[in-house]
């Protein structure tokens, strides 16, 4: 994403909070607020061009597990995300038109709720019926998988096991289906 859409981004967000409900936006505020006290420990963004592992496994919201291994050779979207964030709430439709219009072509989509609670993940799931993988990034998946800091992040991991994208913030529509050229 080029920086100054970014920026315009953030000033919308910052904007967008301020002229919001107070209940609302005090819960938005607060959330924002412990993230980016979390972030400031956050890892960096992994480098273009870098190997990354996933690990082994990985346990779904849904009680079922992923063998990444079964993934060798696709492309795979890891996607940091929150129910209660604005922004992933916009960006995670379009992950699902990727997903369904992609998947056949070898991609994968794996999206990591940062909730406090797993709890809270399977109602807004219900609401929304996303059909790719969903893991909650609980403490022991976060140290295989640490999240870089903002929200929602995107990493696109190439067939061949190398980082081709690492976005922090929302993605818009045209930028997620641009995915589709590391197919």
């Amino acid at each position: 994403m080029n920086p100054q859409r970014r920026t315009h981004l953030k000033w919308l967000a910052a904007a967008l909070a301020a002229a919001s409900a107070p209940v609302w936006a005090q819960s938005v505020a607060e959330q924002a607020g412990a993230l980016e006290k979390k972030d400031k420990k956050a890892v960096p963004l992994p480098k273009e061009g870098s190997l990354f592992a996933l690990p082994p496994a990985v346990e779904l919201i849904d009680g079922t597990t992923v063998q990444t291994k079964d993934w060798a050779g696709k492309v795979v979207v890891l996607e940091y995300w929150a129910t209660w964030c604005p922004f992933c709430a916009r960006q995670m439709p379009h992950v699902e038109a990727l997903y369904q219009k992609e998947h056949h072509r070898g991609l994968e989509v794996l999206a990591l709720s940062i909730d406090k609670k797993a709890a809270d993940i399977p109602p807004f799931l219900k609401t929304k019926n996303y059909t790719f993988p969903v893991a909650w990034l609980s403490p022991a998946l976060a140290k295989v998988l640490p999240k870089p800091a903002g929200l929602p992040v995107t990493i696109v991991i190439g067939r061949d096991g190398r980082v081709k994208l690492a976005e922090s913030g929302e993605m818009f529509a045209e930028d997620l289906a641009g995915i589709a050229k590391f197919l």
